[in-house]
């Protein structure tokens, strides 16, 4: 059983054993990306505030990891991701409903590093200099982060020159940590997450990509709960789960 499958059903256990409550009529899980994490607990809070009859259950992690778990059929109604290519192989896959698929985001890859760095680099053939020995990239094959950060260096005839220097990570977010705790000399992340600390970590410059970082939403298919999932999806692209994206950086799409 998985451990998502464990969650659930150690949250529908609790449930039967506790006295019938009218405001937790109904649960949607919601597997969003890391980068969604601190976003969607305040739209979930948002979510429920508006309609207290239901839950949401977040599952958090990198795009590409959620995605296997839905496919190994892990009961999830809605899933976010951080990238068009992700969400396009769970649509090849029949596993979302494609009416429902919407982008709700706009992001941006930057170059962090820590806020101690006196020199900072300004484009990505600094970071062949001595001060750079270990740069953190989401693992390329499953976090999208990375993916994008492949696409750039590779854009830039990069790639292999900087690959012994590149620290591999499960999740955008790890990448963070290790910047931030000068476990790392820079690292590739989404601006909305070195915004998180600005006291720890300094973007050096956004990284130039050919294609736009674009979040895209959608409610799978044999969840259990479309007609919630949906009800979410509509409720992420309002005015007030916008708001709360724009106060942690990200933009519409």
């Amino acid at each position: 059983m998985s451990a998502l499958r464990r969650l659930v059903a150690t949250t529908v256990l609790l449930g039967a054993l506790l006295p019938s409550s009218p405001s937790h009529a109904a649960d949607v899980t919601v597997s969003a990306a890391a980068s969604l994490r601190d976003a969607f607990t305040e739209i979930a809070r948002e979510f429920e505030r508006a309609n207290p009859q239901h839950r949401v259950l977040l599952n958090i992690g990198a795009s590409g990891q959620l995605l296997q778990q839905i496919a190994r059929g892990a009961p999830v109604d809605v899933f976010a991701a951080a990238d068009q290519d992700t969400m396009d192989r769970a649509t090849a896959q029949g596993l979302v409903m494609r009416e429902t698929r919407v982008n709700f985001a706009r992001n941006d890859l930057v170059l962090a590093v820590p806020a101690s760095t006196k020199s900072l680099p300004a484009k990505l053939a600094d970071l062949g200099g001595a001060g750079f020995e270990r740069i953190t990239i989401g693992t390329p094959e499953s976090v999208p982060a990375g993916r994008y950060a492949k696409r750039a260096l590779d854009a830039a005839n990069l790639w292999t020159t900087l690959k012994p220097k590149l620290v591999n990570t499960q999740n955008v977010r790890q990448a963070m940590d290790y910047v931030a705790r000068g476990e790392a000399d820079a690292g590739f992340v989404y601006l909305t997450d070195a915004a998180l600390m600005p006291d720890r970590i300094r973007v050096a410059f956004t990284v130039p990509l050919d294609v736009e970082v674009l979040y895209p939403i959608a409610v799978v298919k044999g969840g259990g709960m479309a007609d919630l999932g949906k009800a979410f999806v509509k409720f992420v692209a309002s005015d007030k789960a916008q708001a709360i994206l724009a106060r942690f950086q990200f933009r519409k799409p």
